[in-house]
């Protein structure tokens, strides 16, 4: 079995007791096995909470449509509706707010309004995010050498780069984002962050790292000069976190819940997995529910809301633009650890492996969350799709 749709019979992972159909440790990540395990990260890893703290929640006003039946184009195929492109995409979770109000809101694959779900990637816009409310109090600056807060880096590779340099993927480390290579360095990373173990039958000679601090303190080589080109390297997100522990003497987890997530009216606490040393994994980790993702891109959408400057939000939409970012939206560009889809519109994307997603247009006033587990890392005609269908909702709501 290679994974299951939503509108296919419901296989019994970790159903029953004892469970019959447990993931294996080493594939949980993986098709079918995701499907449950990106829904129950806290069943698997060791996590730190992100405390929503004791303040109000931030309701969410209602204007709901019904927008199953809505024509979209499903990537190069003919058109189908709303409804059989999340099915397709294997979707676990979808929320459309315009103007604040939840508009669309819809629940697959036994997940709820409460469940945590797995962000991966999205979590580096988290991370940046809260880099950019520290910039803003002056605590940290974008502008300084990486090593002013991590003198120990000077033997590393990442000597000579800057945190802007690092915030837009544009330092020179040379680092493999090789996901199905257990010996590339993001294959490390699995182990280092405690995801996975070493795995069986690899060469007994190499030396895996034990923690993610040990990971990044081995990168001592470069491919290009720092500044010179984006290329999409996960460890950088885990530098700008070691950074901020550093600057404030606060864990990320920490960080997140007291500048972040209190401030948005999150309803749930969040969770990031750790590490043997308990780093939070800034770069992947971050688990939270639906809604509460919402609420992160609508404070994105308001310009930080108060919260995060304003000047910031404006930085992080201007990127410099081509086919150098990605293939599903080849106008695109990174800024600040975000996704920018075009220089007209200048939507911003949070986005993960696997189908992880939230996209914020201010000329909708739109925030579109969309959580998945695709069959695989990454799938080029599911990501235009879902692009696909949020212009086109954009459209129908206009």
């Amino acid at each position: 079995m290679t994974s299951y749709r939503n509108s296919d019979p419901l296989p019994p992972i970790m159903q029953g007791s004892p469970p019959q159909m447990v993931p294996p440790r080493l594939d949980w990540d993986r098709a079918p096995w995701n499907r449950w395990a990106f829904q129950h990260i806290r069943e698997l890893l060791p996590t730190a909470e992100v405390w929503r703290g004791e303040g109000p929640v931030r309701e969410l006003a209602r204007n709901e449509l019904d927008l199953d039946d809505l024509l979209v184009a499903d990537g190069p195929g003919p058109e189908q509706t709303l409804a059989g492109h999340l099915d397709e995409s294997y979707t676990d979770g979808f929320l459309v707010l315009r103007k604040g109000a939840v508009v669309y809101e819809r629940y697959f694959n036994g997940m709820t309004p409460r469940t945590l779900h797995l962000s991966q990637s999205m979590a580096k816009s988290v991370t940046a995010t809260v880099f950019g409310i520290l910039a803003g109090r002056g605590i940290i600056d974008p502008a300084s050498p990486v090593t002013r807060y991590l003198p120990e880096l000077e033997r590393t590779g990442w000597r000579g780069a800057t945190l802007q340099h690092v915030l837009d993927m544009r330092s020179g480390v040379r680092f493999s984002e090789e996901y199905t290579n257990p010996y590339s360095e993001i294959g490390q990373v699995d182990v280092a962050a405690g995801w996975k173990p070493v795995p069986p039958g690899t060469d007994p000679a190499f030396k895996w790292p034990t923690h993610m601090w040990e990971l990044i303190l081995g990168l001592t080589e470069t491919d290009r000069p720092h500044g010179e080109e984006f290329v999409y390297r996960s460890i950088e997100t885990d530098v700008l976190a070691f950074a901020m522990e550093r600057a404030t003497g606060k864990r990320l987890a920490q960080l997140v819940s007291e500048e972040l997530w209190q401030k948005i009216g999150a309803e749930e606490s969040a969770c990031f997995t750790v590490d043997s040393a308990g780093y939070a994994l800034a770069d992947g980790g971050f688990n939270a529910t639906l809604r509460d993702y919402a609420r992160f891109g609508q404070l994105i959408l308001d310009n930080g809301g108060g919260v995060v400057p304003a000047s910031w939000v404006e930085a992080t939409r201007t990127g410099i633009h081509g086919p150098l970012y990605s293939e599903s939206f080849p106008t695109g560009s990174y800024k600040n650890q975000f996704w920018i889809e075009d220089a007209e519109s200048r939507s911003l994307m949070c986005r993960g492996v696997f189908g992880q997603l939230i996209h914020i247009n201010w000329d909708h006033e739109m925030v579109v969350v969309k959580l998945s587990t695709y069959p695989d890392f990454t799938n080029r005609d599911y990501s235009v799709a879902t692009l696909k269908a949020i212009h086109a909702i954009a459209d129908a709501l206009a």
